[in-house]
């Protein structure tokens, strides 16, 4: 448990936004596991890397967010004036009970088994006019043109974002990203941070009056009216959490889409079985997941002190649990668990957390890559990526995916 552990070469174990890291995470976590599983950033943060504690401390009700004491800790008292910090600060990814179960209470319903399997046609339908629109073309962004625009629409479907005003968010930046890395952002950062979240609370604002006159059957007139009954939500919380449902709705599937993709075509094997057996595919989304996941870290605070892996993990310390490197652990995937096998049995990625955090939206992401992958490998089966040996990744760590991914047939 010694920050200064040294990595292979000489640097540091844990440095998660230099480029090899971002490059090719994975045998920087294989290190972790061997010679320090319980590592400690220059940050004061707890690193863990095994299966066994990161499944420990999502479930564990010693751990909690505790987001407000967490961040002041970190930046000083003053960070709470920030508006991207206060707007976090409501969020119920960031949120404790009785707070974080009141506000998922409010939004689970929309994400019901039932009401996701209904979405499948929509979602087919999308896929499908992503492929006619390039087919023609010969080429394409798998990113921008492909694993983008499907979660942005099925999200703006599901908030009730109109039509004419779905263009912005198409073209909408994503590095929103650095927000939740755990290297402290600058003041340069932070300002960024602020700006976005400003355009993001100004335009949400004249939704909810839209949604106020006109109501729909969407999510945000849901929102809206559990506002107008008084205290089940604050004007702030619906503004924070809509914010975070548009990012979360999408970001993670884009990522798993697209990782997805490049690992296949980084196995042709894997890729010609799961042409030739679709019936895989289900089985093989959650091999994705599990192999190269779009989150790579979530983290918890000690609330009380707590002994974890044989460390101590004094009251009011953070945790940051490596999903990433939970999901190659040899301790539950003995057979050769740094190989794609769209054959896998008992995968069980912790990709979307675990305990009362764990992700809402889990199910539509599975089905959105399911659907997407299995119709591109249908409908264009002679695909070919332009460089798989070194795409271009987007350079956040806990979101982990490519900026592009160009592809041609």
């Amino acid at each position: 448990m010694n920050e200064h552990v040294q990595g292979a070469g000489g640097g540091p174990l844990f440095n998660p936004l230099s480029p090899d890291f971002i490059r090719d995470p994975y045998p920087y976590y294989d290190r972790l596991r061997t010679l320090d599983p319980i590592h400690v950033t220059p940050f004061g943060q707890f690193v863990t890397s095994r299966h066994a504690e990161v499944s420990l401390v999502l479930r564990d009700k010693r751990f909690g967010k505790d987001f407000v004491e967490r961040s002041t800790r970190r930046y000083g008292p003053e960070i709470m004036n920030e508006p991207v910090f206060r707007s976090m600060s409501y969020w119920m990814l960031q949120a404790d009970p009785p707070d974080h179960t009141r506000l998922r209470g409010l939004v689970v319903k929309a994400f019901t088994a039932r009401r996701v399997e209904d979405m499948r046609p929509r979602i087919q339908q999308i896929v499908d006019e992503a492929i006619a629109a390039v087919i023609d073309r010969g080429h394409m962004d798998l990113i921008e043109d492909f694993a983008f625009r499907l979660p942005v629409t099925i999200i703006c479907d599901m908030l009730g974002i109109p039509e004419e005003h779905r263009e912005v968010f198409y073209k909408s930046s994503r590095d929103g990203g650095r927000l939740l890395d755990p290297v402290p952002l600058s003041a340069e950062e932070i300002k960024q941070g602020n700006a976005g979240n400003l355009m993001a609370q100004m335009y949400f604002q004249q939704l909810f009056e839209l949604r106020r006159r006109t109501p729909g059957d969407d999510l945000i007139t849901q929102l809206v009216q559990a506002e107008e009954d008084g205290n089940k939500l604050t004007n702030e919380e619906l503004t924070a959490n809509i914010i975070l449902l548009f990012g979360a709705g999408h970001e993670t599937t884009v990522n798993l889409i697209g990782n997805g993709l490049l690992a296949l075509h980084r196995n042709p094997d894997q890729l010609a079985l799961l042409k030739a057996r679709p019936e895989l595919m289900e089985g093989a989304i959650e091999e994705f997941l599990r192999y190269d996941s779009s989150v790579q870290m979530t983290g918890r605070v000690a609330l009380e002190d707590v002994d974890l892996g044989g460390a101590k993990i004094p009251k009011g310390e953070s945790v940051l649990c490596l999903l990433g490197s939970a999901n190659r652990d040899p301790a539950v995937y003995p057979d050769r668990p740094d190989r794609l096998d769209v054959t896998r049995a008992n995968v069980k990625p912790l990709s979307f957390g675990g305990g009362i955090h764990f992700c809402l939206g889990a199910q539509l992401a599975r089905i959105e890559a399911e659907i997407a992958i299995a119709t591109l490998l249908r409908r264009l089966p002679d695909l070919r990526i332009d460089d798989v040996e070194n795409p271009e990744w987007r350079p956040t760590f806990v979101l982990r995916g490519l900026k592009r991914l160009p592809a041609s047939w």
